[in-house]
């Protein structure tokens, strides 16, 4: 019996009286695409905080490569890859010192690290930047920069929080293709996003509305269960199932995302 990449039971998380995530449970298995949609204020990159660690459940469980995201933190962080919906780069320094910093927090040192450092860089084609800053970057750019740093330890899971957001349509596509090829290798990506179009090519897909997940499962079985066909698309079945109101974006405190970035230099030896 395969052991799932991720996997959740009852997990819950609570603002004062405001449920966030109301009793998620699902799981992913290894090598899988796995898309989370919902509407804003879903509560999608609350879910991803408490799976990847950057927040803890008020309640319920979770396992990521195995590991208890609560009990066994540092082996979680260890094992998993991480991107931001939000930039988490420091724009004052360059490509090559951002990955440095990330690979010696993640053990990796000498030749290792200068390795890793180059293999990042020729991955996301920027070795010619290699030593400009990061605020001189494109979007585009800093999104390839953020991948190839979150790849450098080789994780078994890889969390992307609407990586593809603010990009145009050429950095989409190339961040898809990098995407692609590391799933030929063998990685797991569980990703949340608003284009719905990305999430068609996804293994399986789940739909969170109001903190709770309505609905999970292929692409192709979401459209025949909700749509009663097989034709059509991932957005007609995302409205129907959540309606056509406008909500409210979902809060995204920056320093949930600095203690992750703090806490991600814990490496157990």
């Amino acid at each position: 019996m395969n052991m799932s990449a991720v996997e959740c039971h009852d997990l819950s998380r609570r603002f004062g009286e405001a449920v966030a995530v109301d009793a998620l449970s699902l799981a992913v298995e290894a090598g899988e695409l796995f898309a989370l949609l919902g509407p804003n204020g879903a509560g999608k990159s609350t879910a991803v905080h408490m799976l990847t660690t950057v927040l803890p459940p008020s309640s319920g469980w979770a396992r990521v490569a195995g590991f208890d995201v609560v009990r066994q933190a540092a082996a979680v962080r260890e094992s998993i890859g991480l991107v931001f919906q939000e930039p988490a780069l420091d724009e004052r320094l360059t490509a090559r010192e951002n990955l440095e910093i990330h690979g010696v927090l993640y053990g990796l040192r000498g030749p290792r690290l200068k390795e890793a450092i180059a293999q990042a860089l020729e991955w996301a084609s920027l070795a010619e930047a290699a030593r400009r800053p990061v605020r001189a970057f494109s979007g585009g750019m800093k999104r390839r920069l953020e991948l190839a740093r979150a790849l450098m330890h080789t994780p078994q899971v890889l969390f992307l929080d609407e990586p593809t957001l603010g990009l145009d349509p050429q950095g989409r596509r190339h961040l898809w293709e990098r995407v692609a090829t590391l799933r030929g290798q063998g990685l797991t990506v569980f990703m949340t996003t608003h284009y719905l179009q990305e999430a068609e090519a996804c293994d399986r897909v789940g739909i969170l509305d109001q903190g709770r997940l309505i609905a999970e499962g292929t692409p192709a079985a979401l459209k025949l269960k909700v749509l009663g066909k097989a034709e059509g698309s991932l957005e007609e079945v995302f409205l129907e199932l959540t309606g056509r109101r406008l909500r409210d974006e979902e809060a995204r405190p920056r320093d949930r995302l600095l203690g992750f970035a703090r806490r991600g230099g814990e490496h157990t030896r």
